[in-house]
């Protein structure tokens, strides 16, 4: 099923809750309902199978230890608004720069790289929302 956002395609998948876009700019929004499902599973499906999630104090993270990071994230139970700043595309990479935050919990400007999948679609390699902040 094919459905428009925010000027961009995407496609549903797993949930209805979880767009995926063939446009690197509307990414950060594709993690923005994802993340605001509450979901960390459903969060999960908006990075590649080995991404890299950088924790606020630096380390780098996949896989299960991934999904715990954005779970402490997640747990903290309120929505997430992004605003991308920058996107620089490069083939079938992208960096994003983009501010986020959680009312009255975090904010900060994530620097993360996206990869087009075989697919057409969009989803994380490396995401670091704690941008320079982090050590």
């Amino acid at each position: 099923m094919t459905c428009f956002a925010v000027g961009f395609a995407v496609r549903m998948t797993h949930s209805p809750s979880v767009p995926l876009t063939t446009d690197p700019a509307g990414h950060p929004f594709v993690f923005q309902a994802a993340f605001n499902t509450g979901s960390a599973e459903i969060l999960d499906t908006v990075y590649e199978p080995d991404a890299v999630f950088v924790r606020r104090d630096g380390v780098r993270v996949t896989g299960a230890d991934r999904r715990a990071a954005n779970g402490g994230i997640l747990a903290l139970g309120q929505p997430i608004e992004v605003t991308p700043r920058q996107v620089h595309i490069a083939g079938d990479l992208a960096l994003l720069i983009v501010d986020w935050t959680i009312e009255g919990h975090l904010a900060a400007t994530a620097t993360d790289v996206v990869r087009r999948g075989e697919d057409g679609f969009w989803r994380y390699v490396i995401d670091n929302p704690f941008g320079i902040a982090t050590p």
